[in-house]
């Protein structure tokens, strides 16, 4: 495969698409095929299929839209109508109306905040090309980074550019990304290898299955370009078993990348070589961590090994090994296409370019969506998401899923970034985001988020196995009014206990939610304990108070 073939096969896709009268995009990633969309799809086909001239028409399934809380959702091209909540019921309807105004009953403004505040980096094809079709993506530019990285670059010249990007791991550390590709490449001549962790686990997050779900090519480019760049030829995603779709999606994929030599042996009429495999997991949340992962590929029990040596050093099957997650894959694209110094123009001093959120809770817009770092808490939760739902009142927001923090109303116009949210008491992560209002009680988020650290620890050291379980124990004591402030004060003792004795991430992070609960929203632990009352109406106390 050269340049002139991908551009051969962009000028054939958009020939064919000039052709078409009118072209029906049927969101088909899991939200969406959730609420019954290939139904809405199959419906489509069916009214168009009667008509007289039915080669103008074309309907298309298509990824994630990002607007998830209003699918099923359909576009309309030319004239760029987005119709939300589509049932079969309406397609007949809708085709009637396209050679009119659109059908205003099901009609989406385009002109949201949700979609004018985004800029899509990542997801600049999510929504707009077939995710089993790698012939929508090459016309999408697809491909263009992996030729220009084999053909004009060297691999320290695609390191050198990821480096001046800025990028930094979107798996939630925020490591730089070319530091840690420039400590693979130099890491001997042996046997290395690419991984992608797309073991997605945190509660509310979704980022790395509808990316996978909407444009698997993405991904697989982006590994490609970091295998050449680092010097490896096999390369690995780990993927959760509870994303079939993506599965199904990344087989394909990763199929047709091999049959036009995309993929394989001699890529692009080079000498270089590399291959991918999917291994999938069982979904255990302590294979998120970069050790555990390797463990679990290598057909062992996921659990996670002392550092150093770093996988960078010693990684999978003892080789050194490039571990990212498949945000950071699916951003290596773009800016060998563009160049490092284009991506670095976003974004902050320190947290250069994009960032893709699962925005989820009490909000009324839920969806995917993605911004610039730097962008403040409130613009995101109120312009974007459109506020707090039912005229409650904005109580919280959590960032970084179980091993984040939840941040009150004084940081709504905090920029949002890698440093800014540590400085808060939370991280990054990977992502999630989930807003919460005046009907929620802290202590019980904090349960929540422990509970599931708890279940999910795997059990290899003693602080995280036992210490995480009492840490549970001593807030549903609380929750029930039964605690005393000596229980409070084991409470804080164990969170610094755990957070700096446990063997790896999951341990060390898992007190962040009670110790960002109690950093902001102490009076609520005061009141279950001194009160035995629950401000929010939630817990079990014996005097309940509010509800909704």
């Amino acid at each position: 495969m050269t340049l002139d073939q991908l551009h051969h096969i962009t000028a054939k896709e958009s020939a064919a698409r000039q052709n078409l009268r009118y072209q029906l995009d049927v969101c088909v990633a899991a939200g969406c095929l959730s609420s019954h969309s290939d139904r809405v799809k199959k419906s489509l086909e069916e009214v168009l299929a009667g008509r007289e001239v039915k080669e103008s028409y074309r309907v298309r399934g298509v990824g994630c839209m990002g607007l998830c809380s209003l699918g099923p959702l359909v576009s309309v091209e030319p004239g760029g109508a987005l119709y939300q909540s589509v049932s079969p019921a309406d397609t007949a309807e809708i085709v009637e109306h396209l050679d009119y105004e659109p059908l205003k009953r099901l009609q989406c403004p385009r002109d949201l905040p949700f979609f004018e505040r985004q800029v899509n980096v990542v997801l600049e094809n999510s929504g707009r090309i077939d995710p089993e079709r790698i012939e929508d993506y090459v016309a999408a530019e697809g491909y263009e980074a992996l030729i220009k990285a084999l053909t004009e670059m060297t691999p320290a010249e695609v390191i050198e550019q990821i480096t001046r990007s800025g990028l930094r791991g979107r798996g939630g550390a925020g490591y730089p990304t070319g530091l840690k590709w420039g400590t693979v490449a130099k890491a001997g001549s042996g046997s290395k290898y690419v991984v992608c962790n797309a073991d997605e686990g945190d509660p509310g997050a979704f980022m790395d299955r509808s990316v996978l779900e909407s444009d698997p090519q993405r991904v697989l480019e982006g590994m490609i370009i970091a295998g050449y760049a680092v010097g490896a030829s096999r390369g690995y995603i780990y993927v959760r078993a509870e994303y079939p779709l993506a599965v199904t999606r990344l087989n394909a994929a990763i199929r047709q990348a091999k049959h036009l030599g995309l993929l394989g042996t001699e890529i692009c009429n080079t000498t270089f070589d590399f291959d991918i495999d999917l291994r999938l997991g069982a979904g255990a949340f302590v294979c998120g961590e970069e050790t555990a992962l390797i463990a679990s590929i290598e057909g062992q029990r996921g659990a996670p090994r002392p550092r150093p040596p770093y996988p960078a050093q010693v990684g999978l099957f003892e080789c050194p090994t490039l571990i990212n997650n498949v945000e950071t894959f699916a951003n290596v694209p773009p800016i060998i296409r563009k160049g490092g110094d284009w991506y670095a123009g976003m974004g902050t001093k320190k947290s250069k370019g994009t960032k893709v959120f699962a925005l989820t809770g009490k909000i009324n817009r839920t969806g995917l969506i993605e911004v610039p770092m730097g962008m403040t808490l409130r613009e995101i939760i109120f312009d974007i998401g459109g506020g707090v739902p039912e005229g409650r009142k904005f109580k919280a927001v959590q960032t970084g899923g179980p091993s984040g923090g939840c941040l009150p109303e004084q940081f709504l116009d905090m920029a949002v970034d890698y440093d800014s949210l540590a400085q808060a008491g939370s991280i990054m992560g990977s992502g999630g985001m989930i807003v919460m209002d005046d009907g929620s009680c802290m202590v019980d988020v904090a349960k929540f988020f422990m509970e599931f650290c708890m279940t999910e620890s795997c059990g290899k050291c003693i602080p995280c196995r036992a210490r995480t379980a009492q840490m549970y124990n001593l807030l549903a004591k609380i929750s029930e009014g039964a605690a005393t402030q000596g229980d409070l004060a084991m409470l804080e003792d164990l969170c610094d206990m755990v957070k700096h004795t446990s063997l790896c991430g999951l341990g060390q992070t898992a007190p962040n939610p009670v110790l960002s609960t109690l950093r902001h929203f102490r009076d609520e632990y005061v009141a279950h304990i001194v009160e035995k009352r629950c401000p929010a109406g939630v817990c079990p106390c014996p005097a309940k108070e509010g509800g909704r």
